[in-house]
């Protein structure tokens, strides 16, 4: 991958990320839940979890890019 291809993969899960977070969010509202317990359920989440890696993964590569 090059460097714009790891920039637009990292623009592309980072909104993807928060638009999950914002519809979490929305629903618990909607819901009435109690703050912490909808930051549990982001902190917790598998897909976010996941989405992070990701993020963490694609930035790593791209300090190596920039490197070589």
């Amino acid at each position: 991958m090059d460097q714009q291809d790891l920039k637009l993969s990292k623009e592309l899960i980072s909104s993807y990320k928060k638009r999950l977070e914002k519809e979490i969010l929305d629903r618990s509202m909607k819901l009435k839940m109690p703050q912490n317990k909808f930051e549990e359920i982001i902190n917790n989440n598998n897909e976010l979890i996941n989405l992070k890696k990701a993020l963490e993964d694609l930035e790593t590569e791209s300090e190596y890019h920039s490197k070589v």
